[in-house]
């Protein structure tokens, strides 16, 4: 089961900061960004705050929008996402807005602040209790369970940082507001400490936007990986991969497989899978490269991301995946799962894209995710 994809979502001024030292809260954003912010809520599964922002700001996490809350209703969803609360104490007001307003609730505690938390919320909502400590795996792994796999957290600095130095947070959208607080002891939206990728890692940008007088910028972290680098970006497109998988009609003779092709600036371009629409033989990188004209410009700087490694041989058509990946000019192909040989004996996809000159990149933690549609074909599946 995938965790969700984590994405912390933060406004801060020009000196990175997420408030002043006054004693009101400093409103960063303007009704624009506000509205881009519930649209972003209303997409999303479940939000998350630390206790420590429900003390300082007493947020309802709500998604204000009626036509967007009618929308989710629509589609089968709760008005409102999961709300989720995180304390290590359990120290909680019960009479907070989070507890007294719309939406199903969740906490997540450690075992000595279990019994506080179950006091101080009741019935309010339901109380996880993680262990000695906030073990925020185990925290992402239980939200998967639950069927949350969009979650948006929106604060603190603390968990903004813990969920960014875990390797844990798939994107990062910030705002920066055009102002400077300019005081020592403001606090800011990251704290010290090791963060993926090593010293002054370079996020990757994925797109930027003006939202009223703040500017959006969405990044994916950098996660580190066996080989070239995978990004939590990667990570997540990758997995979608996986999920495309499923979808294919079942085979005896065939894996079942999932490919997106993204741009540089993480707009998708195309999605394809194994046995697509009326071919029965097509291929999942081959149905998704098929969707863009040939000379197509973004291509030459796009990621393929498919759930199985790209075929160097088949029998059905004359040039296999990783040949017109190739063709096509896509130079970085991101894959979970290396070909078994179920089917082709000494298959290397990765070696026909490597003499290429293509960057591939390996994500096995995902394997079994790609191998989960194909289990009645691998005997020793993981």
């Amino acid at each position: 089961m995938s965790r969700p994809h984590v994405l912390l979502s933060a406004a801060v001024s020009l000196d990175g900061c997420l408030d002043d030292t006054g004693p009101e809260r400093l409103l960063l954003s303007g009704a624009e960004d506000f509205e881009r912010v519930d649209a972003v809520r209303a997409a999303s599964d479940a939000i998350l705050v630390g206790a420590g922002t429900l003390r300082a700001d007493r947020p309802r996490l709500l998604v204000n929008s009626p036509q967007r809350r009618a929308k989710r209703v629509d589609d089968g969803r709760p008005a409102y996402p999961l709300k989720v609360a995180v304390t290590a104490s359990g120290d909680l007001d019960p009479g907070d807005p989070f507890w007294t307003t719309g939406g199903q609730r969740l906490v997540y505690t450690t075992e000595s602040g279990a019994p506080r938390a179950r006091t101080r919320v009741g019935g309010a909502a339901d109380v996880v209790d993680l262990g000695t400590h906030l073990d925020w795996a185990a925290l992402l792994d239980d939200l998967a369970a639950r069927g949350v796999q969009r979650l948006l957290v929106e604060g603190g600095a603390h968990v903004h940082t813990q969920l960014l130095q875990l390797g844990l947070a798939d994107e990062l959208r910030l705002a920066v507001a055009p102002l400077v607080v300019g005081e020592p002891g403001a606090p800011r939206l990251f704290g010290p400490g090791s963060y993926p990728g090593g010293p002054r890692s370079r996020m990757r940008v994925l797109a930027t936007e003006r939202v009223g007088d703040v500017i959006v910028t969405r990044y994916a972290p950098t996660v580190p990986g066996p080989g070239a680098a995978a990004t939590a970006a990667d990570r997540h497109w990758l997995r979608l991969a996986c999920e495309l998988a499923t979808e294919c009609p079942p085979s005896q003779t065939a894996f079942s497989v999932g490919a997106v092709v993204v741009a540089d600036d993480g707009t998708e371009l195309a999605r394809g899978f194994s046995r697509e629409g009326e071919d029965p033989v097509v291929h999942a990188e081959e149905a998704a490269l098929g969707k863009l004209a040939a000379d197509d410009p973004r291509l030459a700087a796009a990621t393929v991301y498919s759930s199985l490694e790209p075929c160097a041989h088949r029998a059905s058509r004359p040039r296999p995946c990783a040949r017109l990946i190739v063709d096509a000019g896509v130079r970085r192909v991101v894959t979970a799962w290396r070909e078994p040989d179920t089917f082709v004996p000494g298959a290397d996809g990765i070696g026909v894209l490597a003499s290429a000159g293509v960057t591939v990149v390996e994500v096995p933690e995902l394997a079994g995710a790609a191998v989960l549609p194909n289990r009645h074909l691998v005997a020793a599946a993981p």
